[in-house]
């Protein structure tokens, strides 16, 4: 099993001919990510990187009855391809863009509420499930496949975790990249759940940042829902100033419970395993599983 993407998934790539997504989408075949097209808003017809270009996400669809879509379009127009891909029925919709508009993402998040999709991002670096799918821009030969979960805020340290529990002799299900931007489509709750509920992911690292309850969210639920599975978790943006924004446009402190050390309390307070530094995430791993 794994969760959002496998070798069954069938990916489009939107803004496929430009820099980054043909970059990118070159990387993700040479994965062995069934890539089935892409889409390039006036060069429908042509074939790139081997592939068919269509004008519109419904085209793509229509033609090569894709579900996931991965977005490289520019911060202008990412909000309305977001939405183009919600409306033409793709299921998966990972969106890779950085500095997409807010008020753009206000109607983007509001608008696909009522569609059968589930939005990945902004602002992140996509979904890998080890050996099957690359949906993102992730150094591939990081990831190992095996039994264990990540769901992060951060792009590099989600490449981090990976490779430390890799070398522990362990492995990876599926890796969530969430994004760091104030309005994001999935949460680290749900990301987490995905992952709760998936029967081959044994343990679960939960990396998270300074800024907003979305770890505190899934701390709680977590402890609800019995902790069923163990949880390592680790929070970046200790050494922060208060008030100041960080590379993450989401990552600023608003009140008491958004610092490091105050998530990291609800952290512990919910059964989760917190470790003080990313170098330490492996280790930790490989101690509960045993455990």
């Amino acid at each position: 099993m794994s969760v959002l993407v496998n070798k069954n998934s069938k990916i489009i790539v939107q803004g496929f001919t430009g820099s980054e997504g043909t970059f990118h989408a070159e990387q993700m075949i040479e994965y062995g990510t069934n890539v089935v097209g892409g889409v390039t808003p006036g060069k429908g017809g042509q074939k790139h990187l081997n592939q068919p270009v269509f004008n519109t996400v419904s085209d793509a669809v229509e033609k090569t009855g894709a579900d996931v879509s991965i977005i490289f379009v520019p911060p202008a127009f990412a909000a309305d391809a977001i939405m183009e891909a919600a409306d033409a029925g793709i299921k998966v919709i990972i969106t890779i863009t950085e500095g997409i508009p807010v008020a753009d993402m206000v109607k983007a998040y509001d608008y696909i509420q009522d569609k059968d999709c589930r939005l990945v991002g902004p602002n992140c670096p996509g979904v890998i499930t080890p050996g099957e799918a690359k949906v993102g821009i992730m150094p591939g030969f990081v990831f190992k496949k095996g039994k264990v979960g990540i769901v992060s805020k951060s792009g590099t340290l989600t490449y981090e975790a990976a490779d430390q529990v890799v070398k522990q002799g362990l492995g990876i299900t599926t890796a969530i990249g969430i994004g760091g931007d104030p309005i994001i489509g999935t949460t680290t709750k749900e990301a987490v759940e995905l992952l709760m509920n998936d029967d081959e992911t044994e343990c679960i690292v939960m990396i998270g940042e300074i800024g907003g309850q979305l770890e505190a969210d899934a701390a709680k639920w977590i402890k609800e829902n019995g902790n069923k599975k163990p949880v390592v978790g680790f929070i970046a943006g200790e050494t922060a100033p208060a008030g100041r924004t960080m590379g993450h446009a989401g990552a600023i402190v608003g009140g008491s419970e958004d610092t490091a050390q105050a998530k990291k309390a609800i952290l512990k307070e919910n059964g989760i395993h917190v470790v003080d530094s990313p170098a330490e995430i492996g280790k930790k791993v490989a101690e509960v599983m045993k455990g």
